[in-house]
């Protein structure tokens, strides 16, 4: 490990020391903060998985359904209907402060208003009000996606800090710390040795 390019001197040595101290509470908070978003990180997994499970089941279940009741109708005529009978949908997205993470945070209305069009059939009609029910837990679902990308992304630059200051920053102030106090012992011997050698010859250190 290089040591840092400093004088050896008690100054430069107590400021060294001074940013070791800086250097391990800062590593010690960043770690910290890994270890939570990693925490977080594998909940909301867990979460994305159980919701998506949910969501291609019930949309294959859902996919089912509206293959039969258009199953009467032309592509057109079905094409059509949906686009007359199709509600204004409208969410607002922000964002929340999670660990020092920016994530986003959707609201969707509870009652989604409905078309007031008469569909071509009951049963088409029912489909697309299932479909239509399905969009909350779509949403959540790519809330939940984006939430993993961000922290994930969070993570990994908070990996890269713990491992710069762990592996390189405090190792190397050590390293430089005990290179000043060497040389420090060592001008200090030089100086005893010196102060011996003046009193032997009768000759005043001063």
């Amino acid at each position: 490990m290089a040591i840092l390019s400093v004088s050896p001197t008690r100054m430069e040595l107590s400021r060294l020391k001074k940013q070791l101290q800086l250097s391990q509470r800062g590593h010690k908070l960043l770690k910290d903060k890994q270890d939570e978003l990693m925490r977080q990180f594998l909940d909301i997994i867990r979460q994305t998985r159980e919701l998506r499970d949910k969501v291609e089941r019930r949309y294959r279940e859902l996919l089912q359904e509206a293959v039969l009741a258009r199953a009467p109708f032309s592509e057109q005529e079905v094409l059509e209907s949906c686009l007359t009978d199709a509600p204004p949908i409208e969410f607002s997205v922000k964002t929340k402060n999670q660990m020092g993470v920016y994530v986003p945070v959707m609201t969707f209305p509870e009652n989604l208003e409905r078309g007031h069009t008469l569909s071509l059939s009951p049963a088409l009609q029912a489909a697309k009000e299932k479909m239509l029910a399905l969009l909350p837990d779509l949403l959540q679902l790519a809330q939940l996606e984006k939430k993993c990308a961000i922290l994930a992304q969070e993570i990994e630059k908070t990996r890269r800090r713990v491992n710069a200051l762990e592996y390189m920053t405090i190792p190397q102030l050590e390293e430089t710390i005990r290179f000043i106090v060497m040389r420090l012992e060592d001008a200090e011997r030089d100086r005893i040795t010196r102060i011996i050698k003046m009193q032997d010859f009768g000759l005043n250190p001063d």
